[in-house]
C-alpha cells in the first residue's frame, strides 16, 4: 500500500508516518526506481501499535523501548515498563485531584462572594504563595 493508503488503515495523517519514520519507530521502505514506496499490513499493525501505546499514555520515548521489547517478547522488562507508568498515572491522579479540590473551594467562595469587584479566583492566581 501507499504511505495514504497505509495512513488511513492505521488510522492517522500521513505527516504522523512521515514523522514516526524520522524518529525510527517506523521502517521507511526503499523506492523502487522510478516508483512508488509500499508498506505492508505489519508496517499498518506497528502504526495501530504506536497509537494504542500513546492512548494509554506512553510517550514516544516509552513507545520505542515498549516496541523493542515486543521484538524480544520481554514480558518482565514490558511489565517494569508498565508499573512505572502506573506509577506516573497514579501521582498524576493525586495532584488532580488536589487541583479539583483546590479549584472547587475557589467557586465556592466565588459563590459566598458578595463583592464582584474581587475575586477569589484572580486573588489566588495573583498571590505570590504557589
Amino acid at each position: 500500500m501507499t504511505i495514504g493508503a497505509l495512513a488511513a488503515a492505521a488510522g492517522v495523517h500521513v505527516e504522523t508516518v512521515r514523522y514516526y519514520q524520522r524518529r525510527g519507530l517506523v521502517p521507511e521502505p526503499l523506492r523502487p526506481r522510478g516508483g512508488v514506496r509500499r508498506y505492508g499490513r505489519e508496517d499498518a499493525e506497528r502504526l495501530r501499535f504506536i497509537k494504542r501505546a500513546q492512548a494509554m499514555g506512553f510517550t514516544l520515548a516509552e513507545v520505542e523501548n515498549l516496541a523493542t521489547l515486543k521484538e524480544r517478547r520481554s514480558c518482565r522488562a514490558t511489565r517494569d515498563l508498565a508499573v512505572a507508568k502506573l506509577r506516573i498515572i497514579d501521582d498524576r491522579l493525586r495532584e488532580l485531584r488536589h487541583l479539583r479540590a483546590e479549584i472547587a473551594q475557589l467557586i465556592a467562595d466565588c459563590d459566598a462572594n458578595t463583592e464582584d469587584a474581587r475575586c477569589p479566583v484572580i486573588d489566588r492566581l495573583s498571590s505570590s504563595r504557589g
